[in-house]
């Protein structure tokens, strides 16, 4: 008896560590990809948390990422108008797009900034690198100017949205990225049917006029302006109105509204985004967009086009023919390209 112990524990232990061994490498459907926290350990899709504060290194590398928050929180008090560095943006600061320092989901949070730059993007026809990005956003949303990519100011920005990301592995889209967008409507967005709702949701921050609210000491806005000499520019992403409208219906009224709790219907969040997008603001072309002009969204509110669509229906809709001649016209192109490849 103790003979076949001393076979078959060895052997059975063998065989044991055998199959697990064989059981790790198999391929798994349901094996999550992990995104690290300095908190917890939440799966892919799940809902994304930035780190806290008090993880800030105590160092100068923390003291940039400081600088880079209070940049993306007051941008306009160091490049606004009265601005401590330089003069080159309208007013407006950057957290008016990217709610809560870029850490709110469906807010246009930095999630997934870090580990997804530099990347191709169809307006430029480039891989931009986040500098370039930032740049864009200080010339559109800002109505600006841009950055040097090498100055305090550049370099504290970058990094600061490199720390908010520093959980997120690469290649991986976290929840709550850029904007939820509500359901496409069956009609064109309404601008007078919007007006109304300007007038019972926004008007109260915003003023009747939608120029917004200065801060005490006229070096910013407390409510930014919506349109006019001193908003985004014609050229700035949020005037698409698939954007504007996720924006308006997971964030505003502000401080009310989230977007596991919206304030607005869909029907109200596109037509108040409309209306928005009705009134005048400055003019701004930027000469090198969109160089595949097949490449433009659906929505995109500036022509020339190619799918024989007006400029009023790229801006208010209705919505679903132009994104069925694009899903049409996408399968006819990746058809050919298949039979030019054989």
């Amino acid at each position: 008896m103790r003979f076949l112990e001393s076979i078959w524990c060895p052997i059975g232990l063998g065989i044991i560590t055998t199959v697990l061994i064989l059981t790790s490498l198999l391929p798994s459907t349901h094996k999550p990809v992990l995104i690290n926290s300095s908190t917890t350990q939440y799966h892919e899709g799940e809902e994304w948390v930035a780190p806290d504060d008090k993880d800030i290194p105590v160092d100068s590398t923390g003291d940039l990422i400081r600088y880079g928050k209070e940049l993306i929180l007051n941008t306009s008090k160091y490049l606004g108008p009265k601005g401590l560095i330089a003069n080159i943006s309208n007013g407006m600061n950057c957290q008016n797009c990217h709610i809560n320092a870029g850490t709110q989901n469906f807010a246009n949070p930095f999630s997934g900034v870090k580990n997804n730059y530099p990347k191709y993007r169809a307006r430029s026809g480039k891989v931009e690198s986040y500098v370039f990005r930032v740049n864009d956003c200080m010339q559109r949303s800002l109505n600006g100017q841009p950055l040097d990519s090498v100055s305090p100011e550049m370099r504290a920005m970058v990094a600061y949205v490199t720390w908010v990301g520093k959980d997120v592995p690469k290649g991986v889209m976290p929840a709550g990225m850029g904007v939820k967008i509500p359901q496409i409507l069956d009609r064109a967005a309404d601008p007078s049917r919007g007006r109304l709702v300007f007038t019972n949701y926004c008007q109260r921050c915003h003023g009747p006029d939608g120029q917004g609210a200065l801060n005490p000491d006229g070096t910013g806005y407390t409510y930014p302006p919506l349109w006019g000499e001193h908003s985004f520019n014609s050229s700035a992403g949020i005037l698409r109105l698939s954007s504007l409208a996720g924006f308006i219906k997971n964030n505003m009224p502000y401080q009310e509204a989230t977007w596991k709790s919206p304030k607005l219907t869909d029907e109200q969040a596109w037509d108040v985004a409309a209306y928005v997008a009705s009134q005048p603001r400055p003019y701004k072309n930027f000469p090198y967009d969109w160089p595949d002009l097949s490449k433009k969204p659906f929505d995109c509110p500036n022509g020339p086009y190619t799918d024989g669509f007006s400029e009023e229906q790229h801006k208010y809709g209705p919505f679903t023919p132009i994104r069925n001649a694009k899903a049409s016209s996408g399968s006819s192109s990746s058809k050919q390209s298949t039979t030019g490849l054989k």
